[in-house]
């Protein structure tokens, strides 16, 4: 074994361990179910900011009434949304029911800017569009409508819709989809409704009561066209030397031989090394002990791992105060507290983990972990995540990178910490960030967890 300790890039084998120090307090942030961004979104009509002369609005502001007897083309009743229609998700949707058409059923809904005229019927004026109810044109930005849907009359429920994913308006009636629409407007967009002929009045539905339209269907529908044209590209035979070396880096040693086994009669003998540069050893090297210590690690058997360590690499537990030997006494008073051994967790505690305290790096999972004593089911609480499974992960994922470090050719330390895989899945990530930038930062947030979450369960 190598007792070479290697500092390149500036980074030593100690920042290594206060890496993954960091992966662990991560873990205490639970992650949303909800994973759209906190948003504002529309909940009534805007009673300030509407033709007040030609329409009524009910108390509960959600309804709208043509008062008026329409002698001018600009005698419209309109009314926007209290709120612009919210940017940061997938879709954006509301809808109206036709209560009753009056007598012309020039109803019509869409969306418009905050600088629209409110003496007009939405698409008649530049940044608005509308889809009209007398003859089913649809509006934008200029008098003249194009052929778009159907009709739409008392009794009828009709949808406006913002999809940020392919930068489209679509409208629906009675919870099918008549048509889509460039979006070709910038800035906030108002959720806005007309009426403009008399006893015209509608109910507005902002998502207080269930839709017509089955919106989460949609939503599902729009990511799994998206995950269609990502399938169509055909992947390199490089991709096969990623996931092996994906493998190789975290010492999935066992998994590693299946992986091979199965692809000879699958995958041309290509590997990444000869596609891209990459040197196997690098990822190879000292394969069979670090299998060992993580399969002791996500056993729980921490004195067995600590005891390997100091036979086959004592330089990385010889600083008793470092992040990996941290991490590893942690990981040994959490597997006491798992089984109960509740005394015992305690000397070892006084022991081991005290030494820790007043060391401002340490100090919040210490108390994190010594808080485990004082609920009789730890699991539910606050601190319950150093129970889970990704905290033994963690512990596993140190032990594995301060081994890489020891390699004698290293080139780069920080190669430790990450596979070519989840390089390139961080790269992913930056480029979807970067898309979603260029779109006025509209769409949904991207989250690699919950794309590859969406993946699986579209192969069940």
């Amino acid at each position: 074994m190598s007792n070479n300790t290697n500092s390149t890039n500036g980074h030593s084998d100690r920042d290594l361990g206060l890496w993954f120090l960091e992966q662990s307090r991560l873990g205490s942030a639970r992650v949303p179910t909800d994973m759209d961004e906190d948003e504002e979104a529309p909940t009534e009509l805007n009673t300030i900011n509407s033709s007040g002369g030609f329409l009524v609005v009910s108390p509960d502001k959600l309804s709208a009434k043509y008062t008026n007897v329409n002698l001018h083309g600009h005698d419209v009743g309109v009314v926007q949304a209290n709120k612009p229609a919210p940017v940061k998700r997938l879709v954006y949707y509301f809808e109206i029911y036709v209560k009753d058409a009056g007598t012309k059923g020039q109803i019509a809904i869409g969306f418009t800017s905050e600088s629209f005229k409110m003496r007009r019927q939405p698409g008649w004026e530049a940044n608005s569009c509308g889809y009209h109810g007398d003859d089913g044109l649809l509006y934008r930005g200029h008098g003249k409508g194009e052929a778009f849907g159907p009709t739409y009359t008392s009794g009828d429920i009709v949808g406006g819709g913002i999809n940020y994913a392919s930068q489209e308006f679509f409208f629906t009636k009675n919870g099918a989809v008549v048509g889509t629409v460039p979006k070709d407007m910038k800035g906030p967009l108002f959720p806005t409704i007309a009426v403009h002929s008399q006893n015209e009045e509608v109910n507005v539905n902002f998502g207080q009561q269930p839709f017509a339209f089955d919106l989460k269907e949609f939503e599902a529908q729009e990511r799994m066209k998206q995950e269609r044209m990502i399938e169509k590209f055909s992947l390199p035979t490089v991709s096969h030397g990623i996931v092996r070396s994906y493998l190789l880096h975290y010492g999935y040693e066992d998994t590693l031989n299946s992986f091979d086994m199965a692809s000879k009669t699958t995958v041309p003998p290509v590997h990444i090394a000869q596609e891209n540069g990459f040197d196997e050893q690098d990822v190879v090297f000292a394969l069979n002990e670090r299998k060992t210590l993580r399969q002791l690690i996500r056993n729980g058997e921490i004195d067995s791992a600590l005891g390997k360590l100091r036979e086959w690499y004592p330089q990385i537990v010889q600083d008793d105060k470092s992040a990996t030997c941290f991490l590893l006494h942690c990981q040994k008073f959490i597997e006491l507290v798992r089984v109960g051994a509740l005394e015992e967790a305690v000397k070892y505690g006084r022991m081991e983990l005290a030494k820790f305290f007043g060391l401002p790096v340490f100090e919040d999972l210490v108390q994190d972990c010594v808080a485990l004593l004082a609920y009789e089911r730890p699991q539910e609480s606050s601190v319950g995540y150093l129970l889970e499974e990704s905290q033994r992960e963690v512990v596993a994922d140190t032990v594995n990178a301060m081994i890489l470090s020891t390699n004698p050719n290293l080139k780069d330390s920080q190669s430790c910490l990450h596979s070519y895989l989840e390089r390139l899945l961080r790269q992913l990530t930056a480029c979807c960030l970067e898309r979603r930038l260029l779109s006025g930062d509209q769409g949904e947030a991207f989250h690699l967890h919950r794309v590859l979450n969406s993946c699986k369960k579209a192969r069940c």
